[in-house]
């Protein structure tokens, strides 16, 4: 800069770049005396002093004009760009459950549920689309104020969970029936496509008990006494008496279930009905109710909602891993109900299942390692019989499926240790009444509510149980 009487620009100003290095600030250090500079010498003195990105150019044009106007506060004359993040895959399901979900049955005034639509099945094809693999997104990168780019964080693929009868193109893109049936969830979501077998009729001597590998529609009731077995969804037009049912997938019951105190429903999913009196009722994920719980023992993985006209739980106990959602706990008489939430034993259980299995199949993975890398050495000098030669290739493709095996125990063992570790989303909600006479647990602690309470929640905070307004 040629000396023409100015106080040189580093004497007169100071430059900070924030620790994010999203941002940097001009201040000047001396006011008295004439300060003139140009827009393009301040720029010049940033670039100098490491700003070389997002200059504010609106900001150092009025600066240079009047400088006395910014004397005394620190000016923001740079600004980086913040990354975009990606955008996660999914697996868009067609057919099945997510599609059902959306027509859900109609709650009538008295709190019953008109469930005519669970006889409309959602059947597909041998070759049908029924799933698609939306890709993810990459992330856009930004750029700090001192010009080195910043790396975004691109989406997560999805991949299909891939169940019985159904294929994926070679591409990965697409999953297709490879059979005429149902599309069908069952726990860790895998997609199946399962066969349906109809019972038009009650389950009583005439049928006989069932046990089929596919989904079940019995249009009437399952008497007491009699078993339904299902690798699929099973779905009750009627209601359910002390039977022993249980299914991998899904069960949906239009009226309730009438237990006696006998038998179980066991879903490896989600069970629907509409009430349930005196009944042992287990699902995977969660236990959706329509109108009443009653004196009944009934366990969750993740949720149990009773919130219908009615929505009412009294007597017995009701466990779940996340949550208890219920318009009306207890009664006016003060029975005594149990509810349990952030209690998830059977993800435990699976946690150490799966950690015995990564060291099988990592000791599997190496064996078929070491095999192959001595088949190598010996088709490196030619001396592979044809048998040795079909073994090599059996052996890739066993380490493939191995590796691939393993990659998906690993994902699950992330997914069931982030649930452990998550309890304080555990809570009990009452939409309207909690009485007295209700023992809350949550986790290992507990606690005894001996008034009743209107809209109120129950959550674990700093080692207690607190009771806070639902909202």
């Amino acid at each position: 800069m040629p000396d023409n009487g100015k106080i040189p620009l580093e004497e007169s100003l100071q430059v900070t770049i924030s620790d994010d290095k999203m941002q940097a600030f001009l201040v000047f250090r001396r006011v008295e005396g004439e300060l003139k500079l140009t827009s393009r010498e301040l720029e010049e003195y940033l670039m100098s002093q490491g700003v070389k990105y997002g200059l504010q150019k609106d900001t150092l044009y009025l600066i240079s004009q009047k400088p006395q106007d910014f004397y005394f506060t620190q000016n923001i004359v740079a600004v980086g760009t913040p990354t975009q993040p990606g955008k996660d895959g999914f697996v868009n399901l067609l057919y099945g459950e997510s599609k059902e979900e959306e027509r859900r049955p109609t709650e009538r005034e008295d709190g019953s549920v008109d469930y005519k639509e669970v006889i409309q099945l959602a059947n597909v094809k041998a070759g049908q689309l029924i799933a698609e693999r939306v890709p993810a997104l990459p992330g856009v990168a930004g750029k700090f104020v001192t010009g080195e780019d910043i790396p975004p964080r691109d989406g997560k693929e999805a991949h299909f969970k891939i169940g019985k009868n159904v294929v994926v193109n070679p591409e990965k893109i697409g999953m297709y029936a490879a059979i005429d049936g149902l599309v069908t969830k069952t726990d860790k979501e895998k997609i199946n496509v399962f066969p349906v077998y109809e019972v038009n009729g009650d389950v009583d001597y005439n049928i006989g008990n069932i046990d089929f590998v596919g989904t079940v529609v019995i249009r009437g009731n399952i008497l007491t006494g009699f078993r339904v077995k299902a690798s699929g969804d099973i779905r009750v037009t009627g209601g359910i008496e002390g039977a022993e049912v249980e299914s991998e997938g899904s069960i949906e019951i239009s009226g309730g279930v009438i237990g006696s105190n006998k038998g179980y429903v066991r879903a490896g999913r989600n069970v629907r009905c509409s009430f349930i009196q005196d009944g042992n009722v287990i699902a995977g994920e969660d236990i959706i109710v329509s109108q009443s719980i009653m004196h009944s023992n009934v366990r969750a993985g993740r949720t149990v909602k009773c919130i219908g006209a009615k929505g009412l739980i009294v007597g017995g106990i009701i466990q779940a891993g996340d949550r208890v959602t219920a318009r009306m706990i207890g009664n006016s008489m003060s029975t005594a109900t149990v509810i349990e939430v952030g209690v998830r034993p059977e993800l435990r259980q699976e946690l150490n299942e799966l950690r015995v299995t990564m060291r099988q199949l990592a000791d599997n993975a190496d064996k078929s390692e070491k095999a192959l890398v001595m088949l190598d050495q010996m088709a490196s000098i030619g001396q592979l019989a044809p048998d040795k030669l079909a073994l090599r290739i059996k052996l890739s493709a066993t380490k493939r499926q191995t590796l691939e095996e393993l990659k998906s125990a690993k994902e699950r063992v992330l997914e069931i240790e982030k649930t452990l570790e998550d309890a304080t989303t555990a809570r009990v909600d009452a939409v309207h009444t909690l009485w007295g006479g209700t023992k809350i647990v949550i986790g290992r602690y507990t606690r005894f509510v001996k008034d009743g309470s209107q809209r109120v929640s129950f959550r674990f905070s700093e080692g207690d149980i607190v009771m806070v307004p639902f909202n």
